[in-house]
């Protein structure tokens, strides 16, 4: 269909699908460059969400490393990085109590000295202002739905804007062909498995020599609690309960602003027991005493989820394509033992903007820009991720509790000291996540506790203190390859684990009243574009898609 619509079209020197961290630094890095040596360049930045950081969903702990190198005059310019870490647990959980982790044993790598404590959309606001002012055209609640090609293979552009199709694909009397967006070079900044990327790597094998990519969902509330609960630069991390040793996953408690304390709970997607829900199991972790105590006569204000990558320094893809390059979470980089990604993605980005600007001082276009890969082979990024590279395999042998963290303790430690060595040499991953479901045959069901809509909440109230918002009367974002899968495969064989791991209730298995007639319903209009089902689903028969630009979660302060 899209052969035969006639679009507008724009040409620009560099086109970046993505307002986060790595798509910003990457514009902004372009203009820098421009400025020093007097040229001219035209860099867009297009965004799906209504505004620049609605979908931003992150702790956050931000390391300013990569922030420090763009921009170095941050701290007087005004950047929302304003709590600086000032006191650190790590605890090990129990039903009834924790073990805390002595600092002193911890490798530097993994502790927070000098970070802060922010919320990564206000700081993706603020970076988009400083872009602008540099001449960067950003437009928000444009949605990069396919891309372009060139006559040789090339990627050449994105289109953006599409909308106005009804539930069955039709125009109506709204719609908007949308517009061709046309760069010499495409960034694509979508974040953790982005539509986008997601067919490039297919396209052009870009993960023929990589490991699987590993990833985990991370669920955030964030609280306003008294200013006797406050605890202003604390920053708490947790292992343990509620999940066992074989289920890999964690918790993180920030304090930082006007007495908010972001809390969130990562569990990692290759837990093989289909009746696990995460979203019940991070409001477990909050009936903690610790958790009850912390939160105790505060008011939760926000509510999100959103895939994580984990697979590091295994499992990141080749990084250029003809005519692009892949940047940021897009690819992979984050830190699974500091729980970081944001520095990484911030200097990827910065990485493949001086590669691209050299490449068009020499009259150069739609070619691979391998300069970035080379680049990245030299950086500070790779050297982190390839000293924590085996953290992650640990905790899958090995459990999450005391074995996984004593051997990637050690491996931490001798990384450190030794520049990169392992006594393991490097590990490596091996099911994807969705081949890590086991079927239901094998485990029992498990129960969650009723919320009590104080401390905890059930999904549908807490999506509702998202935002989310999609136009009814538009195409389901959510593609079944084979609608029969859910009910005559995933059903049977799984328990149909849709129902529980999406964290939003977009998928639901109804039953007449006799318990006859199973059918499984898509609620498209909850979904808050964490991607967790085109992940886990264990068919892989769910392919997540951008839907109309602007719809989706609107997080604030998140």
């Amino acid at each position: 269909m899209s052969e035969a619509i006639e679009r507008e079209s724009m040409e620009f020197d560099v086109v970046i699908v993505g307002a986060g961290p790595a798509g910003l630094s990457a514009a902004i890095r372009l203009k820098q460059l421009a400025e020093v040596e007097g040229r001219e360049i035209n860099v867009v930045v297009v965004e799906k969400g209504s505004e620049v950081g609605a979908h931003i969903l992150s702790g956050a702990v931000v390391d300013p490393k990569a922030l420090d190198e763009l921009i170095p005059d941050w701290k007087q310019a005004g950047c929302p990085l304003e709590n600086e870490v000032r006191e650190e647990k790590f605890l090990i959980m129990g039903p009834a109590g924790s073990l805390p982790l002595p600092l002193w044993a911890m490798p530097d790598m993994v502790k927070n000295h000098g970070c802060y404590i922010a919320s990564m959309g206000n700081v993706c606001r603020w970076l988009a202002e400083r872009a602008e002012a540099m001449g960067v055209e950003i437009y928000p609640g444009m949605a990069a739905s396919q891309y372009l090609r060139r006559e040789d293979g090339s990627v050449s552009g994105v289109i953006v804007g599409e909308a106005g199709l009804d539930r069955a694909g039709n125009k109506t009397a709204h719609y908007e062909p949308g517009m061709e967006l046309l760069g010499k070079y495409v960034f694509i900044a979508e974040g953790v498995r982005g539509s986008l990327a997601k067919e490039l790597i297919k396209e052009f094998s870009l993960d023929a020599k990589s490991d699987p990519q590993k990833y985990g969902i991370g669920l955030k509330e964030l609280w306003k609690v008294p200013d006797d609960k406050f605890q202003p630069g604390l920053v708490q991390h947790s292992f343990g309960w509620p999940l066992d040793n074989s289920t890999g996953g964690g918790s993180f408690c920030y304090h930082f602003g006007d007495n908010y304390v972001a809390v969130g709970f990562v569990l990692h997607l290759n837990y093989k027991n289909p009746y696990l829900s995460p979203y019940e199991e991070f409001q477990k972790f909050k009936t903690h005493p610790i958790m009850r105590e912390m939160l105790e006569g505060g008011e939760r204000i926000a509510y999100g989820a959103r895939a994580i990558t984990e697979g590091g320094f295994q499992s990141i893809p080749k990084l250029t394509f003809p005519g692009g390059v892949l940047i940021g979470c897009s690819a992979g980089f984050v830190n699974v033992p500091r729980i970081k990604g944001n520095h990484n993605a911030m200097k990827t980005g910065m990485m493949a903007a001086e590669a691209a600007f050299a490449a068009l001082g020499e009259g150069r276009s739609g070619d691979e820009l391998l300069a970035y890969s080379e680049a990245f082979e030299k950086s500070w990024v790779r050297d982190e991720l390839y000293r924590v590279r085996n953290a992650k395999p640990l905790w899958s042998k090995f459990g999450t509790l005391l074995g996984g963290i004593a051997l990637s303790g050690v491996d931490l430690w001798t990384n450190t000291i030794l520049r990169g060595f392992s006594f393991f040499g490097t590990l490596h991953h091996g099911k994807t996540d969705a081949e890590a479901t086991e079927p239901a045959a094998k485990h029992k069901p498990l129960s969650y506790p009723k919320p009590d809509g104080v401390l905890t909440f059930d999904r549908l109230t807490n999506v509702s203190f998202s935002a989310t918002n999609h136009a009814e009367d538009q195409p389901v974002h959510l593609h079944l390859a084979d609608p029969n899968i859910p009910i005559e495969v995933n059903l049977p064989k799984y328990a149909e684990p849709a129902q529980r791991y999406c964290p939003a209730g977009v998928y639901e298995v109804l039953f007449d009243d006799d318990g006859s007639n199973p059918r499984f319903q898509i609620n498209a209009q909850n979904c808050v574009h964490c991607k967790t089902c085109d992940i886990k689903d264990p068919s892989q028969n769910i392919t997540w898609v951008t839907p109309q630009g602007g719809d989706g979660p609107n997080y604030p302060n998140m």
